[in-house]
């Protein structure tokens, strides 16, 4: 995992994300490395996920392109340049299937204990 992946799970993983999976984008996407999904318990902590990753990767120096999904969504979208993180809410997750879609590419659980 590289860095900037270890940096956004650990920041999600702190905040109660759930179900955080790294899927391998390199040779296949030409505006990023990796995916990182992530699935919120509602609309309001999806929201409050996707504001501290914005917060600490500013803070910590990793740059935010683009933030996409406002008040009221239950799909967020962070790019973070190599890593373009999908914040869902467990609906959301289950309608788009982003792990189905990107099934035949390298992927990692990301678990409590790596934190």
């Amino acid at each position: 995992m590289t860095e900037t992946e270890t940096f956004v799970c650990e920041t999600l993983s702190k905040k109660l994300a759930e179900n955080i999976v790294v899927i391998d984008m390199k040779g296949i996407s030409p505006f990023t490395d990796s995916f990182v999904l992530a699935t919120a318990r509602n609309i309001r902590h999806a929201a409050s996920l996707a504001e501290e990753l914005e917060k600490e990767a500013l803070k910590n120096g990793y740059g935010v392109r683009k933030r996409e999904g406002g008040e009221g969504s239950t799909w967020i979208l962070l790019d973070l340049y190599d890593v373009i993180v999908h914040i869902f809410t467990e609906d959301a997750r289950m309608q788009y299937r982003l792990e189905n879609l990107w099934a035949d590419r390298p992927s990692e659980r990301w678990s409590d204990q790596e934190a």
